[in-house]
């Protein structure tokens, strides 16, 4: 692979969007329901309708594909309701090496027992696998915290992943691991509270860090648009990118003019059911297609800087 520089553009311009993103590992839901309570929208009593999710699955698998994407289906394990959420069975890159797969040390227990299909699933896809932690032992990874942002693995630790897998993140895959800290209790994973659509632009809710944290990120990102936190609890950083196309479960009127203000398509899909567990589009999709030397710069030794 030739290494390159990743490509910046002035705020107000238009691109071709983000160049990862194009192809996504999913999970069907046939065995999606609410068994524990381990973050604040989960309540045994509100269960999802398992007919309905599964519509609202293949309505948004059919967007992707309509949208020129790539999806590879992954089948759920019985024992494993949370496995839906694909986006956290592992942090998947390819390098000079090849396809390689950081596959998640889930901080709960509860869905620990993922891991597992996941590893399997991702060997047989070709992907090389390293870890951080097993059976809660080592440092706890879960991938719904990591985007390849500026040329740098963007990672917030706290509720769910700790700092010592950013260590291991940078020193394992060669490159340079910026990590944020997460306070908010109903944004413990990075991809509730921000998402990468092109290049320089990107949404961002600084309520979910601490104070430096959110400063240090939003002067990552040139072009930022800020979320208010009761924006971003609609879910609607929990989005995907193909192209010039925002794929949302949901998009407050202010978000909406200022995405289709940058040029970008808003593309409303429902999974309502999936938000019972806390988790959205961005949560059911996993991209497979992060390079380093495209997405990500090569850094030797890896290094990590904590805001």
């Amino acid at each position: 692979m030739t290494e390159s520089t990743p490509t910046t553009r002035e705020p107000g311009t238009t691109s071709d969007g983000l160049a990862w993103g194009r192809r996504y590992a999913m999970v069907r839901p046939e065995h999606f329901r609410v068994d524990y309570a381990i973050n604040p929208y989960m309540d045994l009593a509100s269960q999802p309708d398992r007919r309905l999710a599964m519509v609202q699955w293949q309505r948004l698998v059919g967007r992707l594909l309509e949208l020129g994407a790539d999806v590879q289906v992954i089948e759920q394990r019985a024992d494993a309701p949370d496995m839906v959420y694909a986006m956290n069975l592992g942090l998947a890159l390819t390098d000079e090496t090849g396809p390689r797969v950081a596959l998640s040390h889930m901080r709960h227990r509860e869905r620990r027992v993922e891991s597992a299909t996941a590893a399997t699933w991702f060997a047989g896809a070709g992907f090389a696998p390293t870890v951080t932690g097993e059976d809660g032992v080592g440092a706890f990874l879960e991938a719904g915290d990591a985007f390849p942002v500026a040329g740098a693995l963007v990672v917030g630790y706290g509720p769910r992943t700790e700092e010592q897998a950013l260590k291991q993140l940078a020193t394992d895959f060669d490159i340079e691991v910026r990590g944020f800290r997460i306070t908010h209790p109903g944004m413990y994973h990075l991809d509730l509270a921000f998402c990468p659509l092109d290049e320089v632009t990107a949404l961002v809710c600084p309520a979910a860090f601490d104070e430096s944290s959110a400063a240090a990120l939003l002067s990552l990102v040139p072009d930022a648009i800020v979320l208010s936190e009761d924006e971003a609890l609609t879910f609607c950083a929990n989005s995907v990118v193909v192209g010039r196309t925002v794929v949302m479960p949901a998009c407050p009127g202010r978000v909406r003019r200022e995405l289709e203000g940058r040029g970008f398509a808003v593309d409303l899909v429902d999974v309502s059911e999936f938000h019972k567990a806390g988790g959205s589009v961005r949560c059911l999709t996993n991209p497979l297609d992060i390079l380093v030397g495209r997405d990500l710069e090569p850094v030797p030794g890896g290094g990590v800087l904590l805001a």
